[in-house]
């Protein structure tokens, strides 16, 4: 593990910024380095996820039909999209997306944390009924009650789906450099 710590933070320029890269070896992966940036100062924070051997632009499928898939490794890098076309979310990458290593349960609640927090910000009533919707279709799937399609395209090859379930098709002619 390398740390660096007292190094200038870019959002609030205090020397309070630490900056942290771990090597793992995760089992059906390989191994990753896991980056990841916190201010003391602002609380700023960022991460990434990246493997360390070359990998093939991929797409995986994985059908969430059991409580059970709620515990599934996932390997998510900031360049990943991810898609449940039957909850009608997509999440696509941008300049502030993170990186993770976690499982599809903490995926299932960041979308509701994100779906909670618009539904309180939106002043139309029909527009936060979609969101109080889809929340319960979230939570659905939580409990088994829904099974989901999620989908995680990755150009860079720098993500997973750590699960016999899982469908991995490479993605032909699509490599990020």
């Amino acid at each position: 593990m390398e740390k660096l710590e007292g190094q200038q933070c870019m959002m609030c320029l205090e020397p309070a910024l630490i900056l942290e890269e771990i090597e793992q070896d995760i089992p059906y992966f390989g191994q990753v380095a896991i980056f990841s940036m916190h201010c003391d100062a602002c609380e700023f924070k960022k991460s990434d996820v990246e493997a360390l051997e070359q990998k093939e632009p991929a797409r995986f499928t994985l059908e969430i039909s059991a409580v059970e898939d709620l515990n599934i490794r996932i390997v998510k890098s900031s360049e990943a999209t991810i898609n449940w076309k039957d909850l009608k979310i997509k999440i696509e990458p941008g300049v502030n997306a993170e990186g993770f290593v976690s499982n599809v349960e903490r995926l299932l609640n960041d979308v509701m944390q994100t779906l909670e927090d618009n539904k309180e910000m939106e002043e139309d009533n029909s527009k936060r009924k979609k969101y109080r919707n889809l929340i319960d279709e979230v939570l659905d799937v939580k409990e088994g009650r829904k099974k989901t399609t999620l989908i995680i395209e990755d150009l860079t090859g720098n993500s997973a789906i750590i699960s016999e379930k899982a469908v991995k098709e490479v993605l032909k002619g699509k490599r990020k450099n």
